[in-house]
């Protein structure tokens, strides 16, 4: 009797003081099994991206692996196509080993064929974001040492716009298409077609420890940086649906673009990784998005916030009920829209996860807690170390003692997200910028040789060990889906004959994802603000995500902190204040009732 008392004790003490025990070592468990099987697929040779994907096209080669409007492609579909891509690559082309490879394609069947081709050939890819500005292509080129770039059909006016200074590098590009534009590109697809659909005989022995693609992150110090992704990264990027707890038999429907981590690695890869079927689409639409649902009998989505947030803000469709979606895994959603959206579309179980490019480190919040992105229990910690530290926030540096070691934030208290480099989480470092590379490290953090990677963003751990995401530091802010980098924004308003100095930064708008853009701008001796011109050198300049919605004159230049705090309030900045109004091209006088439209949502962003 003593020791059944002693056990009901423990038990609810357990209960009281740590609810979420189980939760937590049921979950470490899971992550340990993944370990151990991933361990023995490598000694069995199945080591890399393309080693699971071939895995499965042996394994599973009827199975339905793309959905894409109204062609479905089988495992065995996407392996022999990307086969006469691998083959064309290598006799067309001239690519071997080791060479790198630029890859602009909006989503299509043929963006993952041509991808798995490359790869099968050894080459590291570099995705490009489609949205980018001729300046900003050519500089993420320059960046990641591409000399091929292949490009799709539909953007081939992208590259027109620069191919003067293209063909000054001497870039080979290859268009996916049956015709190009002019004899200084090459087709593509006329040469898949011709090729064989057979395996390369020798494909190429990879390092897990080495590159694997480059994805482009917003840049500190202006454009994009190309940031190193390793094959073990990769590969552990692949358990995501599956520890969200997605299986074989789903369908999974993915609409975000796949040059970002989130669609190509955690999206595509994570399908490969169970053998399930992946609903493809070319860009997300709130109108389709549930009539795709129930068309194509999805039954996991993935999100971003401002994909849930569009959702939530659109009218009422009988599809949004009829659906069978029984998971959503995603990032960036926010408590408010999180809510709306579990109380409107249904039972769906919602896996809120935070993760980064450069970087293994990331969480997932494995419970049906509202707002968290993790937690940071014993387990948690045990399985990916990590620390948040005490920062000065206008310098958003992390504090350190007088003998120059860092604080542990307390619990409840926001901080640096860091995470010791190992084996496991690696960075790799920015192509082509070591400068940037060594400032996302912190050495001497808490011992004399110990060094940390600087995620650069701001979480608070609670007192029941759940993680919020609270803010993103420094020269970025996400907007859109995308993140922008401040100084790249500033450099370009700068480059205006009107605009002396351009202080460039986010600002929170009520019900919106993110931080819209804005500029504080100090204009030159003599001259005024010219808002069609300011409009028409945004439109060919930077992508709309990156536009700065707001912009305030001013006379002299001020600290950027104390402008995020003040926002764009004309009842409280004396400062001359404009909107960016799309339908007049031009920049126009922020009245108090314009304010008002903005912030009750009334116009739209």
């Amino acid at each position: 009797i003593s020791v059944l008392t002693g056990l009901l004790a423990l038990l609810l003490y357990q209960r009281m003081a740590h609810p979420f025990f189980w939760v937590d070592l049921i979950y470490y468990l899971k992550l340990q099994r993944y370990r151990k099987k991933l361990q023995a697929r490598m000694q069995q040779g199945i080591i890399t991206y393309v080693d699971c994907f071939l895995h499965q096209a042996r394994t599973n080669p009827s199975k339905a692996f793309l959905v894409f409007e109204e062609r479905t492609l089988t495992y065995r579909d996407v392996d022999r196509r990307s086969n006469k891509y691998a083959n064309a690559f290598r006799t067309e082309v001239g690519l071997k080993q080791g060479d790198i490879v630029a890859l602009l394609m909006c989503n299509e069947p043929d963006f993952i064929c041509a991808w798995l081709g490359l790869c099968k050939v050894g080459c590291e890819v570099a995705f490009l974001n489609v949205n980018m500005k001729s300046r900003s292509v050519l500089h993420c080129l320059h960046s990641c040492g591409a000399r091929t770039l292949v490009v799709g059909a539909d953007l081939v006016h992208v590259v027109e716009e620069v191919w003067s200074d293209l063909k000054r590098d001497d870039m080979v590009v290859w268009v996916v298409g049956h015709s190009a534009p002019s004899e200084d590109f090459s087709t593509l697809l006329d040469k898949v077609e011709q090729m064989s659909d057979k395996l390369l005989s020798d494909l190429p022995k990879v390092n897990v420890m080495s590159n694997f693609l480059f994805i482009f992150t917003s840049g500190t110090t202006g454009l994009s940086k190309a940031a190193r992704v390793g094959h073990l990264k990769a590969i552990m990027s692949m358990a995501f649906f599956d520890m969200c707890g997605a299986t074989s038999d789903d369908v999974i429907y993915i609409t975000l673009p796949l040059y970002h981590m989130s669609a190509s690695l955690l999206g595509i890869g994570g399908c490969i990784h169970l053998g399930a079927t992946c609903v493809l689409k070319k860009k997300f639409s709130a109108s389709q998005f549930w009539k795709d649902c129930v068309k194509y009998n999805v039954t996991v989505v993935q999100y971003i916030g401002e994909l849930c947030r569009y959702l939530v803000n659109h009218p009422t469709v009988p599809e949004e009920r009829a659906h069978h979606v029984r998971l959503a895994a995603g990032s960036g959603l926010r408590t408010d829209v999180w809510r709306e959206f579990a109380r409107r579309f249904g039972k769906i179980k919602i896996r809120e996860g935070y993760g980064l490019t450069e970087a293994s480190i990331g969480f997932l919040n494995y419970t049906d807690e509202v707002g968290a992105i993790g937690r940071a229990s014993y387990f948690n910690k045990l399985s990916m170390p990590f620390e948040l530290l005490r920062y000065d926030p206008k310098a958003y540096e992390p504090v350190r003692t007088d003998s120059g070691r860092c604080i542990k934030a307390q619990i409840g208290e926001p901080g640096i997200l860091v995470a010791p480099l190992t084996a496991v989480n690696q960075f790799l470092g920015y192509a082509g910028n070591k400068v940037q590379s060594e400032k996302k490290l912190l050495r001497d953090v808490f011992k004399t040789g110990d060094v940390y990677f600087n995620t650069g963003d701001l979480l608070l751990h609670d007192h029941r060990d759940f993680l919020y995401f609270r803010d993103r530091i420094g020269d970025t802010f996400r907007w859109k889906g995308e993140n922008v980098s401040t100084t790249e924004v500033s450099d370009v308003l700068g480059s205006l004959s009107f605009i002396q100095e351009a202080n460039v930064y986010g600002v929170t708008v009520p019900g919106k994802e993110g931080r819209a853009g804005m500029a504080a701008v100090v204009l030159k001796q003599d001259d005024k603000l010219d808002g069609q011109k300011l409009y028409s050198h945004l439109v060919e300049t930077l992508p709309s995500y990156a536009w700065p919605w707001f912009l305030r004159v001013q006379t002299f230049k001020q600290q950027k902190m104390k402008l995020v705090q003040e926002g764009f309030n004309p009842e409280i900045i004396l400062d001359p204040l404009y909107f960016l109004d799309i339908s007049q091209k031009s920049y126009v006088f922020l009245t108090v009732s314009l304010y008002t439209d903005i912030v009750s949502g009334k116009i739209s962003l």
